[in-house]
């Protein structure tokens, strides 16, 4: 694919700003993560289940990072259990268009794949 604009592009600003992202949302579980919250689990149990194969650990881990980097929002409810409780942000919910664009492909790739 071709990426053409009537204006000069700057490749190496290109480069370290897909770097960027990468490092933002890349990897095996941040994205499982985010669509996880987005369909409504919550709470770390209810997202662990949701996807198959993570370790509490790296949930843990993948989730820290992601509050750091403002994707998701952690709320402590302090009752007896304490309850915490984690959701995308505004911030998170901007690239929801690509997310579900990253689905399409991935399902449409899937299908080209096994056809062959």
């Amino acid at each position: 694919m071709e990426l053409q604009t009537a204006f000069i592009r700057n490749q190496q600003e290109e480069v370290k700003a897909l770097q960027d992202t990468i490092y933002v949302i890349g990897g095996k579980w941040k994205l499982p993560i985010i669509n996880s919250i987005c369909n409504g689990n919550k709470r770390f149990r209810e997202i662990e289940r949701s996807i198959p194969g993570i370790t509490t650990r790296m949930l843990s881990r993948e989730l820290k990072e992601m509050e750091l980097n403002k994707l998701v929002k952690r709320t402590v409810y302090p009752d007896s259990p304490v309850l915490v409780e984690y959701e995308s942000t505004e911030y998170c919910k901007t690239f929801g268009n690509i997310i579900m664009a990253m689905i399409d492909w991935g399902k449409e790739h899937k299908k080209m794949i096994m056809e062959s």
